[in-house]
Protein backbone atom coordinates (compact mmCIF):
# COMPACT_ATOMS: atom_id res chain seq x y z
CA UNK A 1 0.00 0.00 0.00
CA UNK A 2 1.41 3.37 -0.85
CA UNK A 3 1.17 5.81 2.04
CA UNK A 4 2.28 8.31 1.07
CA UNK A 5 -0.95 10.68 0.52
CA UNK A 6 -1.96 9.43 4.80
CA UNK A 7 2.11 10.86 5.68
CA UNK A 8 1.64 14.09 3.68
CA UNK A 9 -1.47 14.32 5.29
CA UNK A 10 -0.19 13.61 9.16
CA UNK A 11 2.47 15.84 8.45
CA UNK A 12 -0.03 18.53 7.15
CA UNK A 13 -2.43 17.57 10.41
CA UNK A 14 0.60 17.97 12.68
CA UNK A 15 1.39 21.38 11.78
CA UNK A 16 -1.87 22.96 11.83
CA UNK A 17 -2.66 21.57 15.45
CA UNK A 18 1.01 22.21 16.38
CA UNK A 19 0.72 23.31 20.11
CA UNK A 20 -3.33 22.27 20.58
CA UNK A 21 -3.93 20.04 24.08
CA UNK A 22 -6.98 18.40 23.75
CA UNK A 23 -9.23 19.70 26.05
CA UNK A 24 -9.14 18.79 29.58
CA UNK A 25 -6.29 15.83 28.56
CA UNK A 26 -2.88 17.16 28.87
CA UNK A 27 -1.44 15.68 25.58
CA UNK A 28 -1.13 17.09 22.38
CA UNK A 29 -4.31 17.71 20.14
CA UNK A 30 -2.98 15.46 17.01
CA UNK A 31 -3.68 12.11 18.83
CA UNK A 32 -7.23 12.48 18.59
CA UNK A 33 -6.91 12.56 14.48
CA UNK A 34 -4.61 9.94 14.81
CA UNK A 35 -6.68 7.40 16.43
CA UNK A 36 -9.80 8.89 14.47
CA UNK A 37 -7.45 7.31 11.55
CA UNK A 38 -7.27 4.35 13.30
CA UNK A 39 -10.87 3.21 13.45
CA UNK A 40 -11.05 4.67 9.84
CA UNK A 41 -8.60 2.12 8.97
CA UNK A 42 -10.29 -0.40 10.53
CA UNK A 43 -13.12 0.09 7.57
CA UNK A 44 -11.13 0.50 4.78
CA UNK A 45 -7.31 0.79 3.39
CA UNK A 46 -8.48 3.50 1.29
CA UNK A 47 -5.63 6.28 1.10
CA UNK A 48 -8.38 9.88 0.26
CA UNK A 49 -10.23 7.87 3.93
CA UNK A 50 -7.46 7.76 5.85
CA UNK A 51 -6.09 11.05 5.30
CA UNK A 52 -9.39 12.65 5.52
CA UNK A 53 -9.30 11.30 9.31
CA UNK A 54 -6.34 12.65 10.06
CA UNK A 55 -7.53 16.26 8.42
CA UNK A 56 -10.91 15.90 10.16
CA UNK A 57 -10.53 18.36 12.40
CA UNK A 58 -8.18 21.38 10.46
CA UNK A 59 -10.76 23.56 9.54
CA UNK A 60 -12.83 23.50 12.12
CA UNK A 61 -9.90 24.07 14.94
CA UNK A 62 -7.57 25.79 13.13
CA UNK A 63 -6.80 28.42 10.29
CA UNK A 64 -6.88 25.90 8.10
CA UNK A 65 -9.78 26.33 4.95
CA UNK A 66 -11.25 23.83 2.98
CA UNK A 67 -9.44 24.92 -0.35
CA UNK A 68 -6.28 24.94 1.65
CA UNK A 69 -7.11 20.94 1.97
CA UNK A 70 -8.54 20.98 -1.62
CA UNK A 71 -5.41 22.27 -3.01
CA UNK A 72 -3.41 19.78 -0.83
CA UNK A 73 -5.14 16.86 -0.69
CA UNK A 74 -7.64 17.09 -4.08
CA UNK A 75 -11.72 17.12 -4.47
CA UNK A 76 -12.14 14.13 -2.70
CA UNK A 77 -10.38 14.37 0.79
CA UNK A 78 -11.82 18.34 0.88
CA UNK A 79 -15.52 16.91 0.62
CA UNK A 80 -14.82 14.08 3.35
CA UNK A 81 -13.48 17.06 5.07
CA UNK A 82 -16.38 18.89 4.80
CA UNK A 83 -18.83 16.54 6.24
CA UNK A 84 -17.11 16.61 9.05
CA UNK A 85 -16.69 20.25 9.53
CA UNK A 86 -19.88 21.99 11.13
CA UNK A 87 -21.74 24.04 8.97
CA UNK A 88 -23.01 26.58 11.16
CA UNK A 89 -20.18 29.34 12.87
CA UNK A 90 -18.85 29.07 16.08
CA UNK A 91 -21.05 31.48 17.58
CA UNK A 92 -24.01 29.75 16.61
CA UNK A 93 -26.26 28.15 19.46
CA UNK A 94 -24.65 25.13 20.27
CA UNK A 95 -27.53 23.12 19.90
CA UNK A 96 -27.88 24.56 16.35
CA UNK A 97 -24.60 23.22 15.65
CA UNK A 98 -24.89 20.09 16.47
CA UNK A 99 -28.07 19.49 15.09
CA UNK A 100 -26.55 20.83 11.84
CA UNK A 101 -23.78 18.71 11.99
CA UNK A 102 -25.89 15.49 12.31
CA UNK A 103 -27.98 16.57 9.42
CA UNK A 104 -25.09 16.91 7.15
CA UNK A 105 -23.28 13.68 8.20
CA UNK A 106 -27.12 11.86 7.89
CA UNK A 107 -27.18 12.93 4.34
CA UNK A 108 -23.60 12.16 3.45
CA UNK A 109 -22.21 9.68 1.38
CA UNK A 110 -21.23 6.28 3.29
CA UNK A 111 -17.26 7.02 2.75
CA UNK A 112 -17.80 10.33 4.82
CA UNK A 113 -19.85 8.19 7.49
CA UNK A 114 -16.41 6.12 7.77
CA UNK A 115 -14.34 9.23 8.37
CA UNK A 116 -17.06 10.80 10.66
CA UNK A 117 -17.28 7.26 12.95
CA UNK A 118 -13.41 7.67 13.43
CA UNK A 119 -14.21 11.08 14.92
CA UNK A 120 -17.06 10.04 16.79
CA UNK A 121 -16.04 7.18 18.25
CA UNK A 122 -12.56 8.58 19.29
CA UNK A 123 -14.79 11.45 21.21
CA UNK A 124 -16.97 9.07 23.09
CA UNK A 125 -13.61 6.71 24.23
CA UNK A 126 -12.32 10.01 25.35
CA UNK A 127 -15.62 11.37 27.24
CA UNK A 128 -16.52 7.49 28.95
CA UNK A 129 -13.23 6.95 29.91
CA UNK A 130 -13.18 10.79 31.55
CA UNK A 131 -16.75 10.08 32.84
CA UNK A 132 -15.24 6.91 34.71
CA UNK A 133 -12.67 8.98 36.28
CA UNK A 134 -14.51 12.02 37.00
CA UNK A 135 -18.06 11.03 37.09
CA UNK A 136 -20.06 14.57 36.44
CA UNK A 137 -17.82 16.59 37.47
CA UNK A 138 -16.76 16.14 33.45
CA UNK A 139 -19.40 17.81 31.95
CA UNK A 140 -18.55 21.15 33.04
CA UNK A 141 -15.86 20.85 30.73
CA UNK A 142 -18.11 21.15 27.81
CA UNK A 143 -19.81 24.09 26.51
CA UNK A 144 -22.87 22.56 25.81
CA UNK A 145 -25.67 24.17 28.05
CA UNK A 146 -27.69 21.36 28.99
CA UNK A 147 -24.47 19.91 30.07
CA UNK A 148 -24.24 15.85 30.18
CA UNK A 149 -28.08 15.60 28.64
CA UNK A 150 -27.13 17.97 25.60
CA UNK A 151 -24.00 15.36 25.31
CA UNK A 152 -26.40 12.30 25.75
CA UNK A 153 -28.85 13.28 22.82
CA UNK A 154 -25.62 14.66 20.61
CA UNK A 155 -24.33 11.23 20.35
CA UNK A 156 -27.76 9.63 19.96
CA UNK A 157 -28.13 12.09 17.10
CA UNK A 158 -25.23 11.25 15.95
CA UNK A 159 -25.67 6.88 16.54
CA UNK A 160 -28.82 8.20 13.62
CA UNK A 161 -27.08 9.44 11.36
CA UNK A 162 -24.17 7.00 11.67
CA UNK A 163 -26.85 3.83 11.55
CA UNK A 164 -25.40 3.01 8.30
CA UNK A 165 -22.60 1.73 10.00
CA UNK A 166 -24.33 -0.60 11.93
CA UNK A 167 -22.74 -4.31 12.39
CA UNK A 168 -19.26 -2.76 12.07
CA UNK A 169 -17.43 -2.51 14.84
CA UNK A 170 -16.74 0.79 15.52
CA UNK A 171 -20.49 1.54 15.58
CA UNK A 172 -21.51 -1.57 17.48
CA UNK A 173 -18.49 -0.03 20.08
CA UNK A 174 -19.95 3.67 19.76
CA UNK A 175 -23.49 2.48 20.76
CA UNK A 176 -22.18 0.22 23.38
CA UNK A 177 -20.43 3.60 24.95
CA UNK A 178 -23.26 5.44 24.46
CA UNK A 179 -25.44 2.70 26.39
CA UNK A 180 -22.99 3.02 29.16
CA UNK A 181 -23.21 6.77 29.82
CA UNK A 182 -26.54 6.56 29.43
CA UNK A 183 -26.69 4.52 32.11
CA UNK A 184 -25.18 6.36 34.24
CA UNK A 185 -28.18 9.04 34.27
Amino acid sequence: MNTDLFDKAAKFAIDAHRGGERKGKGYPYILHPMEAAIVVSSLTTDPEMLAAAMLHDTVEDTSVTIEQIRQEFGDRVASLVHHETSPLPHDAPWCERKQAQADLIAASPTDSKIVAIGDKLSNLRAIVADYRQLGDALWQRFKAPGGKEDILWYYTILADALNDLAGTAPYEEYLELLKELRSKN
